[in-house]
């Protein structure tokens, strides 16, 4: 996905205007080749006049942030101005100049420093950079940056349904609706499972799943040796929550996934919970709201599907985790030099779930956790490697980036919830700039 970002570069005609010109239209032009839309004036901003003209133009816009770059020194006229009047998270990007014995040509450093100092004594937060023009890590940071205030901005307006209510015993997945509205401006909304979904569920009409079996049946293992019954069950939960969160605007759905529909429905919510992560609209298990939570930010951030699973058992040879959650894994993840399988659930002998192992490559993990009573962010990174597949249905082996055993002593120590979302990519420099915008600590399981 493609984020947008406003960039002004700010400067004083009695520096070196044409090295500063060059140095705006390089960062300027690495901006846009790295993906992002890049909105704001061509030219140097030279006075304030043409600051608030532009400050107005640019409020109108639907961008993440204001990349204000410190061409050469001004004092924080234009900063404050255009700052003030665009309600977005603000860069203040300087550049580094030769030490020439010479004239000081840009001056861009004291520029920003004039800038914080007025933001700070403003109440205005920001973000501070000190690269050259092309630099990959400046680049990196404003689209991390970028990326965490779109997530901000999509959590304000997210919907999570919240389908019954959490098991028994299952303290990780106790929900805190207004907790969660007055940190992420997230709202859970409460879905009867008895009095709403399964009703639904049983008048769907029977050949309402008939394209989506046929579609499946050329992709799945297996597919037609299950009990045909409960397999159209659990694809007609599937239709109906995908309708639901289309009709209702839910953004993820945290759904008590046994034992009702095992027991009312005869048929299991696996499958239809794997296909709903595949189609980008993140379900997590036994009503654990902050695991749907998570997922979505996850989402956001990768533009992938989103995994929520459990930590299962440890394998000291491959110095890994094993990951393993019943069967709803989305099909995206699966290893392509496997096979994708169904199966029944393990407990209940019931289908639908998926059946696969999950591909090597580098992932990063999350949880939105309450386990102290105030809420944190959880992340760390490593990778998925093969090995010979642990258990049945939807598994992997997670390899961090330090030791397997010293991640499961932080995770027990900490009282960490037992539900971990994880999607591909390294996404964590975005999560801690989320973090810092939600004024949320962080923990880091991989520092």
């Amino acid at each position: 996905m493609t984020d947008r970002v406003a960039f002004v570069p700010l400067a004083r005609p009695t520096f070196d205007i044409p090295y500063a010109r060059n140095m705006a239209e390089t960062a300027r032009a690495a901006l846009s080749a790295s993906g992002l839309d890049v909105l704001g004036p061509e030219d140097l901003v030279e006075d304030e006049r043409r600051a608030r003209a532009l400050a107005s133009e640019l409020s109108t816009q639907p961008i993440e942030l204001l990349v204000l770059f410190q061409a050469t020194f001004a004092d924080s006229t234009m900063a404050m101005a255009l700052a003030r009047a665009i309600s977005v998270p603000v860069l203040l990007w300087a550049v580094p100049e030769p030490h020439t014995g010479g004239r000081l040509r840009l001056n861009s450093l004291c520029g920003i420093n004039l800038a914080a100092h007025a933001f700070t004594r403003s109440g205005i937060r920001y973000h501070t950079l000190y690269a050259p023009p092309d630099s990959t890590a400046a680049v990196d940071k404003v689209h991390a940056l970028a990326a965490a205030a779109r997530v901000r901005r999509r959590l304000a307006q997210a919907r999570v349904a919240r389908v019954g209510d959490h098991p028994a015993g299952f303290d990780t997945c106790e929900p805190e609706a207004e907790a969660l509205h007055e940190v992420f401006g997230a709202r859970v909304v409460q879905v009867d499972l008895q009095a709403e979904l399964f009703p639904a569920v049983r008048s769907l009409p029977s050949d309402a799943v008939d394209p989506l079996l046929d579609d499946l049946s050329g992709r799945l293992q297996g597919l037609s040796t299950l009990d045909a019954r409960a397999t159209r069950g659990t694809l007609s939960i599937y239709r109906v929550l995908q309708e639901m969160a289309r009709d209702k605007v839910f953004d993820a759905y945290a759904i008590r996934c046994w034992p009702e529909f095992f027991t009312d429905l005869g048929c299991a919510a696996c499958g239809a919970m794997s296909l709903l992560n595949d189609a980008m609209i993140p379900a997590s298990c036994e009503a654990d709201v902050n695991g749907a939570l998570t997922e979505l930010i996850l989402q956001e951030l990768s533009g992938e599907p989103v995994f929520g699973t459990d930590m299962v058992s440890l394998d000291a040879g491959l110095d890994a985790v094993v990951l393993w959650h019943c069967g709803k894994a989305p099909l995206s993840m699966a290893d392509p030099d496997s096979p994708i399988a169904t199966t029944i659930h393990s407990n209940r002998r019931l289908p639908l779930l998926m059946d696969f192992s999950l591909r090597p490559g580098r992932v990063t993990v999350a949880r939105v956790s309450r386990a102290t009573g105030e809420y944190r962010l959880v992340l760390g990174g490593g990778e998925i490697v093969a090995g010979p597949k642990p258990f049945s249905g939807t598994t992997g082996y997670l390899r961090f980036d330090r030791p397997a055993m010293e991640v499961l002593d932080i995770i027990l120590a900490e009282g960490l919830e037992h539900h971990i979302a994880l999607t591909y990519g390294d996404h964590r420099p975005a999560l801690r700039v989320l973090a810092d915008l939600l004024d949320l600590p962080v923990l880091d399981l991989t520092p």
